[in-house]
């Protein structure tokens, strides 16, 4: 490809899982990409693999993201909102403050901020691409999920009014939104507990990470007319957040 031709990408929680996927998948596909997440070690790590270029970034720190912007290029193609996750699984009658603050602050304020940031860098492109990595939990609810499932709801409303903001603009706006997903995120949502974190995806085949990487490019790989609002993506055996079918043991 041209230099003049490429395409600049920058993906958000690119230190592993969903993120560092998009990341690989889209430094294959031809696209200049800028990795972000707050571990860098991570980051360095995904640049040798890659060819990425990275800075770091936290979403929760409008500081921080301000100073990753100043590291980006003036005119940007495509925005991978993808840095989120869920905390704990407990019901609302004992809901943990502090985690549903997190998981507000990185799924919708970090999304706002980034975007926010961005957006006038994608617009000067002329042909920009707003993806956020949403979830099923965006459009259904379950026992134990309301901290998550209520940031996921209002991630997936920010996207739909962003896509009413923009019309007529040459930014695409699309949501992605997976099922299960075999990354970090479990691990993460159980503070560790990695048997507890096994038993979510134990006797089915989960989606991988790469599964949803290929998602988010043949979207943002579509002709600038075309824009692909949702992709809803779930593994065979997944038919809601709770329909599960498990192999016996």
């Amino acid at each position: 490809m041209d230099c003049s031709d490429t395409r600049t990408a920058v993906v958000t929680g690119a230190s592993s899982g969903i993120g560092a996927a998009t990341a690989a998948a889209l430094a294959a596909a031809g696209f200049a990409v800028w990795a972000g997440a707050r571990r860098v070690e991570r980051l360095q790590e995904l640049a040798a693999r890659t060819g990425c270029r990275y800075a770091r970034l936290d979403v929760t720190d409008p500081e921080s993201v301000a100073s990753f912007a100043g590291a980006l290029p003036e005119r940007l193609h495509l925005l991978v909102n993808n840095a989120g996750g869920a905390l704990g699984l407990e019901p609302v009658g004992e809901a943990v403050e502090e985690n549903w603050r997190r998981m507000y602050e990185t799924n919708v304020l970090g999304t706002m901020r980034v975007t926010r940031a961005l957006l006038p860098r994608l617009l000067a492109s002329g042909d920009g691409h707003v993806v956020n990595v949403g979830s099923i939990a965006g459009f259904e609810t379950y026992a134990g999920g309301a901290g998550y499932t209520a940031a996921k709801h209002a991630e997936r409303a920010l996207t739909r009014t962003l896509r009413l903001e923009l019309l007529g603009r040459p930014v695409r706006v699309t949501d992605i939104a997976p099922g299960l997903v075999e990354t970090e995120f479990s691990l993460v949502r159980f503070a560790g507990d990695a048997e507890r974190a096994a038993g979510v995806y134990r006797g089915l085949d989960p989606l991988t990470a790469g599964d949803v990487a290929d998602c988010i490019v043949w979207a943002a790989t579509r002709p600038s007319h075309v824009n692909v609002d949702e992709i809803v993506v779930r593994p065979r055996d997944q038919a809601t957040a709770v329909a599960v079918h498990r192999r016996p043991a």
